[in-house]
């Protein structure tokens, strides 16, 4: 790697959960192996499987009936978190041996900055050493990306699996990078390949020499963001809080008389609802928590929670969640304020990590599958629902978390 700019890995595991479980039991090693929900219903839905089984054409998303009519010796198991929570502890610990700038992506993914450190001169050393010690110590496979920013360095870890090292250099991005289609590019969903191939914006390196008001106009200032990645430039920084953040979007009106009229105070929500999914399509985010407001004519408040089986952003569906929760909780007195605020947010592109395992399988019990999985790709815009967070719709008083939310604070107390 030059001696100049910054030295990032991305370290992505290799079919994490039925490699965890591979590494549990020996005996299913080189076998065709997936983790799937509702391992005994015909409804149940692989959520990661094993080369092995991919080999078969067993895939992500995939039916259980399904996968098992193409490969029949397939074996079939169901998630045990607590091993893979343990797992990556695990391999987290050993990433931070060697640099404390590690940004924790998800359970099974993550960035390092090694610049600053005594590995920079033999990065990709360092990288065979880590997958080394990842494969001997914890007897789990992964890819590597060495790149000088992180968007580089997650595509570079994508270009080799399993067990693969890549490194991009940003003088590389034209003739690697440019040919690809759009749609294969990180950050870019179904949705936005389609917007961008409506402008005649095919390949990555169409949208590297795309015009930047041209990309505003049509995706708002993400156009031109990536923009200057597919032209290889992103200064992100790894940042080992950013895991941790929990940002919000809320709005609130206070009422010109205090009212116990019911059409008025929906009136009021029905506005709120639009306001905050205006600015939650604004910023590209989902919220995947709402919360409402109430203060009455004394002066008492109270807010009241609902953590959402999935990512919303809709106006409509941003009033149905604040109307039940109102009338669940309103004890008919006068109103002088309302208030709804989405949190929990997750990127619009990156919203289908939400709707994994727990949500889908809970999702596949009132519908089929094949129709679900329609609605999702239609409404989120990607093809593929990829591990991510636990979301159960419960009511709260206080804030609650997503799978891997949850992890990460378990990880940042201990």
């Amino acid at each position: 790697m030059p001696g100049k700019g910054r030295i990032i890995f991305h370290i992505d595991m290799n079919s994490f959960y039925a490699s965890v479980e591979m590494a549990y039991d020996p005996a299913l090693r080189g076998k065709p192996v997936a983790v799937a929900g509702n391992v005994k219903e015909r409804k149940g839905i692989v959520v990661t499987c094993s080369y092995e089984a991919r080999a078969h054409g067993v895939k992500t998303t995939m039916p259980v009936w399904e996968a098992k009519r193409n490969c029949p010796d397939l074996i079939v198991l169901p998630p045990n978190f607590d091993r893979y929570r343990s797992s990556s502890r695990a391999m987290f610990s050993i990433l931070r041996e060697y640099t404390d700038l590690v940004e924790p992506v998800s359970i099974d993914e993550g960035y390092m900055d090694m610049t600053d450190t005594p590995y920079s001169r033999n990065a990709y050393e360092t990288a065979k050493e880590i997958q080394s010690r990842l494969q001997k110590e914890l007897l789990l496979p992964s890819s590597i990306g060495i790149a000088p920013n992180k968007f580089l360095a997650k595509m570079a870890s994508d270009m080799k699996k399993p067990l693969g090292i890549t490194i991009l250099r940003k003088r590389e991005v034209p003739d690697i990078l440019w040919p690809l289609p759009v749609g294969e590019m990180h950050g870019v969903g179904k949705k936005t390949a389609e917007k961008l191939n409506g402008l005649s914006i095919d390949t990555i390196g169409d949208l590297a020499a795309a015009d930047e008001h041209s990309l505003k106009r049509l995706l708002g200032i993400n156009g031109p963001r990536l923009k200057n990645k597919a032209n290889g430039i992103h200064h992100a920084p790894v940042d080992p809080e950013r895991i941790y953040e929990f940002k919000s979007v809320g709005n609130s009106s206070t009422l010109s008389h205090d009212s116990a009229d019911e059409d008025e105070l929906l009136a009021v929500f029905r506005k709120l609802s639009a306001s905050v999914s205006d600015r939650l399509q604004r910023k590209e985010v989902m919220a995947s928590k709402l919360f409402i407001m109430i203060r009455y004519a004394d002066w008492k408040t109270i807010t009241r929670s609902i953590t959402l089986k999935n990512p919303i952003d809709q106006k409509n569906e941003i009033y149905n969640e604040a109307e039940h929760l109102f009338f669940k909780h309103w004890n008919k007195n006068p109103i002088r304020l309302l208030g709804i605020t989405g949190t929990d947010l997750v990127e619009k592109e990156q919203a289908y990590k939400q709707l994994d395992l727990f949500s889908f399988t809970e999702d596949a019990k009132d519908e089929p599958i094949q129709q679900m999985m329609e609605k999702l790709n239609e409404k989120y815009g990607s093809k593929l629902i990829r591990k991510g967070a636990k979301v159960k719709k419960d009511e709260s008083k206080t804030s609650g978390t997503s799978f891997n939310k949850d992890f990460f604070q378990d990880e940042k107390k201990s």
